[in-house]
């Protein structure tokens, strides 16, 4: 219990940390630049815009459904995006001659830049389709997740492996037993890593291939000079991503110390 209280007061100290840096950077940015404070909103202008102007309420409710719509796409992507991953390294684990016939295509797709394959896969899956959606999100997450879930699954320790192979237990078995529970660094860290990737493929999506949420709107507040729209929802998108990594750094590091296990913060 004391190791868990002291990942949870650790992450949180991070958590701050970090959010006051991103601010900081924020409006050195627009303060520092000489960019025109008619197109550049720093921090106290998006806090009037949602919180102290007399339409304050207008400008949340108005931006709510694009927030809610954005990270409903994010979670598509991060749930298939991580699930893809976990059955390919599973599967990478257990037949060699797979990963070596599967792994150089993923390679080759990933250097490929997702706004070049993006139009390919929304001929496919149709445009404005949760299907492209979920195809786009889950590429960005998959290939990251991949590598850290197969880093986690080739340490396991070769006596225990050995242990279970003396008591007459497989590959299967080494896996449910040893591998995957050892790899439980490795898979909370490629969660950790694929929230602001699965945001990313959201918005992308999003402004490729559905026009809805944050991703959709930003080119129209542009278009529109509605900068004060524009800086808000990009504000509160990357605050949320921000709290929603933390808490998965916080959850990591406090099941973590729970059994035992080097947490991936120090």
């Amino acid at each position: 219990m004391k190791g868990a209280g002291r990942a949870l007061g650790r992450s949180s100290a991070h958590a701050v940390l970090t959010l006051a840096i991103v601010v900081a950077a924020w409006w050195a940015v627009v303060s520092f630049t000489g960019i025109s404070p008619y197109v550049a909103k720093g921090p106290v202008d998006v806090w009037e815009f949602l919180f102290t102007d007399e339409d304050a309420a207008a400008h949340r409710d108005a931006l709510a459904p694009l927030v809610r719509q954005t990270l409903g796409d994010a979670a598509l992507g991060f749930v298939t995006g991580m699930a893809a991953a976990l059955v390919l390294a599973i599967v990478f684990s257990l037949s060699r001659a797979v990963e070596a016939g599967v792994m150089p295509l993923a390679l080759l797709l990933r250097s490929v830049p997702l706004v070049a394959i993006a139009p390919v896969i929304i001929l496919i899956t149709g445009r404005g389709t949760a299907a492209s959606v979920a195809v786009i999100g889950s590429i960005v997450v998959l290939f990251p997740a991949l590598a850290s879930i197969l880093f986690g699954l080739s340490r396991a320790s070769p006596q225990s492996l050995d242990l279970v192979r003396v008591y007459g237990g497989g590959r299967w078995t080494q896996l449910r037993k040893v591998d995957v529970p050892g790899a439980l660094p490795s898979l909370f860290a490629a969660a950790r890593v694929s929230v602001p990737g699965a945001v990313t493929g959201a918005l992308l999506a999003e402004w490729l291939s559905t026009g809805t949420g944050i991703g959709g709107m930003i080119q129209k507040f542009t278009a529109q000079a509605r900068f004060d729209d524009l800086w808000a929802s990009v504000a509160i998108i990357t605050l949320v991503t921000l709290v929603l990594y933390n808490l998965v750094q916080i959850v990591e590091n406090v099941v973590l110390a729970r059994m035992g296990m080097t947490t991936t913060v120090d």
